[in-house]
């Protein structure tokens, strides 16, 4: 029922072309007529096609969505965001070889580096399975039979889907949409040898770091290449020297013609997630418990590593990929807060439920159908309010808090599925290999003592994790005496007692490895905290689902988008200014010349706004090549960033921005801190999508590094 009515209407959401993250496979039914007006000159099938390459064929998820990128050659060669191969970038490089603060360049393909464990993923297709679904439940069963019935049949579905393809590596995944009032069968293909082609320098690729994090103006070559390869036989396979350049269904031509205060931009990706439907309720939980605790943990364990990095360059180099992903979503959840307090949401999301609520109760039908839903979220979040609390201060403190804690724990199950498979034991040690070149024994006993210590004072008695009755009884209470002992007898914080303990596992020995047992103490509490909150949870999901049915049925004559839940989406709008408050007006794009002018003169390499002498050259020089423009004062120019109004989200990072011809203009990377309360609540007249102009990546690639291969690779209209 409910695909049907989002099929059959023909206007958009409130927030009109600006707002939306929509499934391809419904353009032509909800968008296309409104996308060809704003000047798209493709029809929705070179979008989003079964039958012929598509640009969906050319738009990527890495690691199975938490970024996207896009194909701009014939040979599998890709791009997306520097900060999204960061980890790849960090992992291959030393203080020998810090291709963080000095770039990385392969000047053949034979120098292409290796990345095992990252992938590349590939859409092949879209099917609505709402019918099929909806026969199998009823209103009268509970939650629990609901999603036990879905996840069988969802099984099943699956796998007919890839017993049809004839092509048993495809992926299937039925995913629900509408808090489960639609479904959706996703089909994908992916590739498992991913290579490391080039990165600027991290005074490019991260100018302005954290301060310029989620800011306009900005000035950031954010832009890394890699390449997919496979088997000869064009098939997904693991690295091999014998694997060659993928060859994709389609690639996206490179415009250079740039981009004007109106165009039309369209961006395509896979955006991580949002709650654009949550309820004041849950927009309270959001700001006061989730982002609250997020900020306090977060700012404790970023202070103790950032001191350590400062102070040794290894160091830094060991813990760059963790502390930039912490930095950044402590500073997203303070603007959240701000924003959603500054747009007053809770007072908007009340006046929404107080509408509703009217709505339903209008008919007896309605308040049969709908009328426990928001008494349901109600009660449900107030009663979680103590446990989510506890959830919180565990995922922060815990979970990503204190590395001894997850290696631990996954290497103790890890070597207890494996037995005595050697094959499944030199995979643990590799992988174990992997975490040890990037662990620093200090930074990790620090956090895990303040994690502790904090979770220790903010958190009731009766949520502490078995092991803190253990710390007040044999050290004192000292979580630091503890942490001596801890870090000093574990066999996951010392990679030569690791290496002798994987060469013969006695399991009854490993049990009683103190970083096991405190890990299985944590673990036991996160348990715990799920069975105590079970039956609160499957309320608070019938109501939310109740919610949505009930919205979707009083606006049918509006076409909704679902939230993003790393799915692939486009969204559709124009390039432009924006008025963040009154007398301030911020011009769509940045130029070099602004780049320079953040300067941190004499600052070391390290520093968040040095700029490398050649790109100070280049630009005293004005050798920009066919990449710059001459601007309305006769000037040559080299344009660094523009803004558009595209709706995205985390996981769109290093998205194509495509023009009305179906053509590469930028790559996505940031949003803006005055409209960070978008992923609960767009602001149309603020949200912005910051994206890197791709003439400066194609600056950077041949006049920067002067890598001129890649840039024949690639097809570019002048």
């Amino acid at each position: 029922m409910v695909f049907t009515l989002i099929l059959n209407t023909t206007t958009v959401k409130a927030g009109g072309v600006d707002e939306g993250m929509w499934l391809p496979l419904l353009v032509q039914k909800l968008n296309i007529k409104k996308m060809q007006a704003m000047g798209l000159k493709l029809t929705a099938e070179d979008i989003y096609s079964v039958n012929k390459g598509s640009l969906k064929d050319a738009v990527i998820a890495l690691d199975h969505g938490s970024c996207s990128g896009e194909l701009v050659s014939p040979d599998g060669l890709f791009l997306t965001n520097h900060h999204c191969g960061y980890g790849e970038i960090q992992a291959h490089s030393s203080v020998e070889h810090d291709y963080l603060t000095d770039g990385f360049w392969a000047k053949t393909r034979a120098e292409e580096l290796p990345n095992p464990g990252k992938t590349v993923s590939f859409l092949i297709s879209i099917t609505d399975v709402t019918a099929k679904i909806n026969k199998v439940v009823s209103d009268t069963m509970s939650e629990k039979e609901r999603d036990l019935a879905i996840r069988k049949l969802s099984k099943e579905l699956q796998d007919e889907a890839i017993k049809n393809s004839g092509k048993d590596w495809y992926e299937a995944k039925v995913q629900p949409f509408f808090a489960g009032n639609s479904f959706y069968l996703f089909i994908y293909e992916t590739f498992k040898d991913i290579r490391l082609v080039g990165a600027p320098p991290s005074s490019i690729g991260k100018y302005g770091a954290d301060t310029d994090n989620w800011m306009w103006p900005r000035h950031t070559g954010d832009f890394s290449m890699f390449r997919i390869y496979c088997a000869p036989d064009g098939k997904p396979a693991e690295y091999s020297e014998d694997n060659v350049p993928y060859h994709p269904k389609k690639f996206f031509p490179i415009s250079l013609k740039g981009e004007k205060k109106g165009d039309f931009a369209m961006v395509m990706g896979y955006p991580g997630s949002t709650s654009r439907y949550m309820t004041s309720w849950g927009v309270e939980n959001e700001m006061n418990v989730t982002n609250d605790i997020r900020i306090k943990l977060r700012g404790i364990k970023q202070g103790i590593m950032k001191k350590a990095m400062d102070a040794s360059d290894k160091v830094r180099i060991q813990y760059a990929s963790k502390y930039s992903r912490s930095t950044n979503y402590y500073k997203y959840s303070i603007g959240q807060n701000m924003g959603l307090k500054s747009l007053n949401v809770i007072a908007e999301k009340q006046a929404e439920e107080a509408d509703i609520t009217n709505w339903i109760n209008k008919k007896k039908s309605r308040r049969e159908k709908y009328g426990e839903a928001l008494p349901l979220i109600k009660k449900s979040i107030t009663a979680l309010k103590e446990p989510n609390i506890v959830f919180n201060y565990w995922i922060e403190g815990f979970w990503l808090g204190p590395e001894i804690i997850k290696t631990s724990l996954r290497g103790f199950y890890g070597i207890q599925r494996a037995g005595d498979k050697q094959d499944a034991l030199n995979e643990i040690k590799e992988n174990q290999k992997k975490f040890f070149k990037n662990f620093y024994q200090p930074i990790d006993k620090q956090i895990f003592v303040s994690m502790c210590e904090t979770f220790n004072k903010d958190i009731p008695e009766k949520y502490h994790p078995s092991f803190f009755e253990d710390v007040k009884k044999d050290y004192e209470g000292s979580f630091s005496k503890f942490a001596d002992y801890l870090y000093a007898n574990s066999v996951f914080t010392n990679e030569a007692k690791f290496n002798k303990m994987i060469e013969k596992p006695d399991m009854k020995t490993l049990s009683e490895d103190p970083g096991v047992k405190v890990a299985n103490s944590v673990y036991a509490l996160y348990i715990s905290i799920q069975k105590e909150t079970a039956d609160l949870n499957a309320d608070l999901q019938k109501g939310r689902r109740l919610y949505l049915a009930a919205l979707l049925e009083k606006e049918s004559n509006v076409a909704h988008y679902p939230d993003a839940n790393s799915t692939m989406r486009l969204t559709y709008g124009t390039v432009g200014d924006y008025s963040p408050k009154d007398a301030v007006i911020y011009k769509y794009y940045t130029t070099l010349k602004g780049y320079m002018a953040k300067e941190h003169v004499g600052a070391p390499k390290t520093d968040e706004f040095y700029v490398p002498q050649k790109l100070k050259d280049l630009y005293k020089s004005k050798d920009y090549g066919h990449y710059g423009m001459i601007n309305s004062k006769g000037e040559k120019e080299m344009r660094v960033c523009f803004t558009t109004n595209n709706d995205i989200t985390g996981g769109n990072s290093g998205s194509p921005v495509i023009n009305g011809n179906g053509e590469l203009i930028g790559i996505a990377f940031d949003g803006n801190w005055e409209a960070m309360s978008g992923d609960i609540a767009y602001a149309p007249d603020l949200q912005k999508c910051i994206n890197v102009d791709i003439r400066f990546v194609l600056f950077i690639i041949d006049k920067y590094a002067g890598d001129k291969r890649l840039i024949k690779e690639m097809t570019i209209i002048k």
